[in-house]
């Protein structure tokens, strides 16, 4: 993390300034801060591993509390692919679907907790919901142009994806197949994952479009000083990423692929993680 900033300073003089979150520079930062997130998970799990019963619980909530906010970074990083002008499209749940899976059901294997992927995902609203509310009441102003709205305070990330449906079926199908085969197992909690996220986050999309969503709760007027008005997030559309039906559900069926492969590493690392004592 601290080589970043010298980098990152580095690069800006180099290439100019910009507003980017995937950059070679806070790409590092990143490989930081989830090293950071990787070390308390190994040193959690050594401690929670030969804890008695009572210090074990304690123990396994701050896993899966570390877990949450693995699963917010991760999807802090992808935030320029998974805004709510591109949730009609299957390069959204393709992103949403590369790691995601594999986070929760690794700490949920590990962690034992029957509900673990659902804390997670809780955690991840919460920072999500507690950053859409709070940023919004500190002044700031633009210090690089052009300022293309007017901007005078924080702007926050958008409203949280619905990642808690989707946790919810992950644990609830978890629980049941327990003694199915992990390639079984993946194809079922990851087939119902992409699912039952889709299910829910496409009308919510929907909604994030509509006048009813432009207020403080759910945050949608507040816009990036270098947002266009004639840009199609300003004018609230969706972003046509695929340009045919076919490679939509191409694109979808991506998606379905690497929610399977994640689930299944997933599946894998969290039984490596259950041995872990020193």
């Amino acid at each position: 993390m601290l080589v970043s900033a010298p980098f990152d300073d580095w690069w800006h003089n180099a290439y100019g300034l910009d507003v980017k979150i995937i950059s070679p520079p806070h790409m590092i930062l990143a490989a930081g801060f989830f090293g950071i997130e990787l070390g308390t998970i190994l040193l959690l799990l050594a401690f929670m591993n030969r804890a008695s019963r009572e210090t074990r619980r304690s123990l396994q909530r701050l896993f899966v509390y570390v877990g949450g906010v693995a699963l917010s970074e991760s999807l802090l990083l992808k935030m320029e692919y998974i805004s709510r002008s591109d949730q009609h499209s299957a390069l959204f749940y393709t992103v949403v679907s590369i790691g995601t899976p594999a986070i929760m059901i690794a700490v949920a294997i590990a962690s034992r907790h029957r509900w673990a992927c659902t804390i997670m995902a809780a955690v991840y609203s919460a920072f999500g919901a507690g950053f859409r509310w709070l940023l919004p009441l500190f002044p700031a102003q633009p210090k690089l142009g052009p300022v293309y709205q007017p901007v005078t305070h924080f702007i926050p990330w958008e409203f949280p994806l619905l990642m808690i449906v989707p946790a919810v079926v992950a644990d609830l199908i978890l629980r049941r197949t327990e003694s199915w085969r992990p390639l079984a197992r993946a194809l079922a909690t990851g087939g119902a994952f992409l699912c039952s996220f889709l299910a829910v986050q496409w009308p919510f999309a929907n909604f994030l479009m509509t006048p009813l969503a432009r207020n403080r709760f759910f945050g949608t007027a507040y816009m990036d000083f270098n947002t266009p008005a004639t840009s199609i997030y300003a004018r609230y559309l969706f972003r046509a990423r695929e340009a045919t039906a076919a490679q939509f559900w191409r694109g979808m069926v991506v998606a379905a692929i690497l929610s399977w492969m994640f689930v299944w590493i997933g599946l894998h690392a969290g039984r490596a993680m259950q041995r872990v004592r020193r």
